[in-house]
């Protein structure tokens, strides 16, 4: 396994583990938020859940593009250097 295959392995792996913990994180605001309670803050607390969740999917999506110029670069240096210019 070559550097640039690694990178593109680690990427991935954190890319997904990041996504699947901002579904859970939104399903369990709903959930917390939907709950037949009659507490408020408890309802409060699933909103900040939430509100925390759609943060962290911006991020996420920043996050995502930084790594995939990061994989680009790397693969770019994998390349051979094109020759040096022969002057006459």
């Amino acid at each position: 396994m070559d550097v640039v295959e690694f990178v593109r392995n680690l990427i991935t792996i954190v890319v997904i583990v990041a996504w699947f913990v901002f579904l859970l994180a939104w399903v369990v605001g709903w959930l917390i938020k939907g709950l037949p309670l009659p507490f408020i803050k408890v309802k409060k607390i699933g909103g900040k859940i939430i509100e925390d969740a759609i943060w962290s999917a911006f991020w996420l999506a920043m996050g995502t593009t930084v790594f995939a110029i990061i994989a680009y670069i790397t693969s770019s240096l994998q390349l051979p250097m094109p020759p040096p210019p022969q002057v006459p």
